[in-house]
């Protein structure tokens, strides 16, 4: 499952409308994956190869090996 070793950030699921967003419109489901990457990083005083969002990297969240 894709989810985040830091924040834990997962997938989430809603509706997915139409261009006019009328209350007629038909709704279908849809899933918004998080943006992982696979990085080596140093974890506990190790280097491990984790799934991390970009968001995390960015923050600086995660020390890349």
């Amino acid at each position: 499952m894709a989810k985040c070793a830091i924040c834990e950030k997962t997938v989430s699921c809603g509706n997915k409308l139409s261009i006019t967003r009328s209350h007629i419109s038909k709704r279908s489901t849809r899933t918004w994956k998080p943006n992982l990457r696979s990085v080596k990083a140093i974890i506990d005083g190790q280097v491990k190869r984790v799934h991390v969002c970009a968001k995390c990297l960015k923050n600086g969240k995660v020390k890349r090996a």
